[in-house]
């Protein structure tokens, strides 16, 4: 593998539309007030790739280090794993990611709020250095909080509440608790993701003593867990449309198509023993959540 080859690895493309997710859907919900905002759409789609690709490569360094990644890892394999990319070098593409994410997120504020408002542009500069502070915190150093079983929680916090609400109010200035509902939905999906990926390596996990919500529970524990964040997922998209975009148009339900693959998917996971499995389906939830934002973003563009 080259050295090039090996960087494209690490940035881990194909999680890169999940990622993209919250912002489509918090975006979209602009639309209806007349609210909507390329420059800081196109910004915070900038910014939040930003972010996933710095967690990626936080999360190959940290795992690396530790010696999580080793060969009973499924997957494929991690750069510094490989060992095409010492540790060193990934450490300056952590720094180097770190500082474009937040010139990124610094742009993404100052096109919000100009002048206007310093306390809501020193909020969001908080929440962009938070937001990058977990990124690379979920397997770097002692503390870590993906060795914790808290991986799951901060992946729902950024990548749901804080990407949906937090680009919308960037565009309205306004808070909408309606909003909570797609932001959570969003959120469950976003941490479905990880969960599986968290299933599919649970014993190189356990082995590495890196804690995670499966490794603390159990197999039987994972499952009934994942279930119950797609069908609330699902139920709390459904409550939102039924109740706040209704009125919009009839075509508000197509995005609920991306379920029907979710649903085969479920049949799937209640199912597997060997976790060398879940690797496919990783992909599938990660695009099914994927085409969900985007063609909800599409049709609440067209209906406005």
């Amino acid at each position: 593998m080259s050295k090039t080859a090996a960087w494209i690895s690490a940035a881990r493309l194909r999680t890169l539309p999940l990622s993209l997710s919250g912002i489509l859907v918090g975006s979209a919900l602009a639309f209806p007030s007349g609210d909507f905002n390329a420059e800081i759409f196109w910004l915070a789609m900038a910014t939040t790739l930003g972010l996933q690709i710095l967690s990626n490569f936080a999360n190959d360094y940290g795992d690396g280090v530790k010696g999580t990644d080793n060969d009973e890892r499924i997957g494929p394999m991690r750069a510094l794993q490989s060992g095409v990319i010492s540790d060193k070098e990934m450490k300056k593409g952590i720094i180097l990611t770190s500082l474009i994410t937040a010139l990124l997120a610094l742009a993404l504020i100052y096109i919000s709020f100009r002048k206007d408002n310093f306390i809501l542009s020193l909020v969001f500069i908080v929440l962009g250095a938070s937001a990058i502070a977990a990124a690379i915190k979920y397997t770097v150093g002692n503390s870590a909080y993906g060795y914790r079983g808290l991986g799951d929680l901060f992946v729902f916090i950024f990548f749901g509440l804080v990407s949906v609400i937090g680009v919308n109010f960037l565009m309205t200035k306004t808070i909408d608790f309606w909003l909570l509902l797609p932001a959570i939905s969003i959120g469950l999906l976003s941490s479905a993701v990880l969960n599986l990926n968290n299933m599919r390596d649970e014993n190189s996990d356990r082995n590495s003593n890196k804690k995670t919500l499966v490794v603390i529970f159990g197999k039987r524990f994972a499952k009934v867990y994942h279930s119950s964040l797609i069908l609330i997922s699902f139920l709390s998209l459904l409550i939102f449309s039924i109740s706040y975009l209704a009125d919009e148009s009839g075509f508000i339900f197509l995005p609920f198509l991306a379920f029907v693959p979710l649903a085969i998917h479920l049949k799937k996971i209640t199912q597997y023993k060997d976790p060398g499995v879940l690797d496919p389906e990783l992909k599938k939830v990660a695009l099914s959540t994927f085409a969900l934002s985007l063609s909800f973003f599409i049709v609440l563009l067209f209906s406005n």
